[in-house]
């Protein structure tokens, strides 16, 4: 019906028809009809300065960056000598912002410039000025001055307030509120984030600077594990974007992170589904979301098992430039290329000090060192990330760090100690929920049971944790199920005897070959020997490497 009132408002004599239907279209927010019809308008006369700011905004919102750059070229040299040049540099800006997230850093260097160069010939209190400390803020943000970043988004966001400007406001603030998250303090950080989204969800901005805090809030809430809140503007996100169903920019990031989510609660087919959709959407607009679409195809992937699919999915990310570990390494783990996974994540790990990010490398790092047999760098990894979700003080990074903890706690012997950590940590993703994550910390939870003899608790802990993973299709983790709940067969392997293969459980345990000896009363004689033949047929200098040895081998 829209077209068809386009077309007869442009078979008219008067040529601003199409023109006055592009604003209507525009005010509609039905953005490919506004789009075409400022196209058209285009073509039969010259469009003001302002006219060519709605088109740039309609290009960009329907995927078509080089018009946007275009259109907002073509305002910016329209506005530049006119009493309104002020409205030049904030073109300026956005043409470098927009080139900067493309990577494209000489370009956006001289558009910043150019803004700054223009502003210096007028002297008047302007937003334009706290528009052009938002990239001065990031450049100190991503060189660690973190006060100093702080102080000019504070500044930013005076200047907004004073001059009545919402979206710099909004921009600033949401500023502060990730330096904070960097900084660790929680706390503020989230409450300037929740700030900036009573904006956005109250419509008090601009489409374009609505969707950028989106997909900025939501990407910041989930790299501090506050799922609660990014459930939450996750769904306000699809709302909006559903309400503008022609809108390209910013939903293939929503599809993106509401694919996370349904991974996060088990709906794996859907998150799968949801990935490739946000995938086709930002091809070839947003490297970005697209690179983020297919990494999260690969996670799924390689939790079921699909490996030639992660593989796939995993390197199509790369090309597009993102990391793609830890969750490459984490497939080379479980396709037994144990020394790959190694080298990579210990490359990645080596070379990234943020702790935030730090906090989503070290769970991965922990797995795969245990299973390279090194108990001790585990151990030392672990102590940083307890360290890290102390400073979170959130339930899902303690529990990360408990799970992590109690895996390494069991790989050196101490089974009761493993217990407390991840039975706090099933205790949390149980309450979000979060199924595949609570059935890993069962399997694990299983093992300690049975290091400590309670083979009917750790038989209860593995049929649970099998009802999950075949519900999902988790195909790796219930081949590792059958061999744990395989008993003693295993051990033969090994050339361990069932009463080798009890002490060896005791060992992981804990126990001192004293107590040993009570338990399967036997002599303390005889219980030397055992340990001594454990230790030669695994091939192992110690108790805790026997122990590590038959965690990773599923001894136990």
């Amino acid at each position: 019906m829209k077209q068809r009132q386009g077309q007869q408002k442009r078979g008219g004599a008067n040529k601003s028809g199409d023109l006055d239907l592009a604003r209507e279209y525009y005010r509609q927010r039905a953005w490919a009809d506004a789009y075409q019809a400022f196209l058209r308008a285009d073509q039969e006369t010259s469009l003001t300065a302002e006219a060519l700011e709605l088109l740039a905004m309609a290009a960009y919102l329907v995927g078509r960056d080089e018009d946007y750059l275009k259109a907002l070229e073509r305002a910016y040299n329209a506005y530049r000598d006119t009493p309104r040049r002020l409205r030049a540099v904030r073109c300026a800006f956005w043409l470098g912002f927009r080139l900067l997230m493309r990577g494209e850093m000489g370009r956006a260097s001289g558009w910043f410039s150019r803004a700054q160069r223009l502003l210096e010939r007028d002297t008047r209190e302007c937003a334009e000025r706290g528009y052009l400390l938002l990239p001065v803020v990031e450049q100190r943000l991503g060189s660690g001055e973190y006060e100093a970043a702080f102080v000019a988004a504070a500044e930013a966001a005076a200047v907004g307030e004073r001059c009545g400007d919402p979206d710099l406001v909004a921009c600033a603030r949401h500023q502060q509120g990730r330096i904070r998250l960097q900084q660790a303090q929680l706390g503020a950080g989230l409450a300037l984030l929740d700030e900036t989204m009573v904006m956005v969800t109250a419509g008090e901005l601009s489409p374009l600077v609505t969707g950028l805090m989106y997909c900025s809030v939501i990407a910041a809430c989930q790299q501090v594990y506050a799922l609660d809140r990014a459930r939450e503007w996750t769904g306000a996100l699809a709302r909006w974007c559903e309400g503008q169903p022609d809108m390209v920019a910013f939903a293939g990031v929503c599809q993106v992170h509401r694919a996370e989510i349904l991974q996060l609660q088990g709906a794996w087919p859907e998150a799968i589904e949801e990935a490739r959709r946000a995938c086709a959407r930002s091809q070839g607009f947003d490297r970005r979301a697209a690179a983020g679409a297919l990494y999260q195809q690969a996670e799924v992937h390689r939790l079921k098992g699909e490996f030639a699919a992660a593989e796939e999915a995993y390197r199509g990310a790369s090309q597009l430039g993102l990391e793609p570990q830890p969750g490459l390494a984490l497939l080379r783990l479980v396709q037994g290329r144990t020394d790959a996974a190694a080298t990579a994540i210990r490359r990645v790990a080596g070379t990234t000090v943020s702790s935030l990010k730090r906090m989503g490398l070290l769970p991965a790092y922990i797995e795969i060192t245990l299973a390279a047999g090194d108990v001790q760098d585990a151990r030392n990894a672990c102590r940083e990330l307890e360290d890290i979700a102390r400073s979170f003080d959130m339930s899902v990074p303690d529990a990360i760090a408990a799970q992590a903890c109690g895996a390494v706690d069991l790989a050196e012997g101490d089974a009761r100690s493993a217990l407390g950590s991840l039975r706090r940590a099933f205790e949390v993703w149980q309450g979000i929920p979060a199924p595949y994550a609570a059935a890993r910390v069962r399997v694990l939870i299983g093992q300690a049971c049975r290091a400590l003899g309670d083979e009917d608790a750790a038989d209860l802990e593995f049929g649970a944790a099998r009802t999950i993973f075949e519900r999902l299709g988790a195909g790796p983790d219930l081949t590792q199920i059958g061999s744990l709940t395989k008993g003693v067969a295993s051990s033969n392997v090994h050339r361990l005897t069932p009463r080798e293969l009890d002490v060896l459980r005791l060992v992981a345990a804990g126990e001192t070959n004293k107590a040993i000896a009570g338990r399967l009363s036997r002599s303390e004689k005889t219980v030397d020997r055992h340990v001594s033949n454990i230790l030669a047929k695994l091939d192992v200098p110690s108790r805790a490497a026997a122990t590590a040895f038959a965690c990773r081998h599923k001894l136990i």
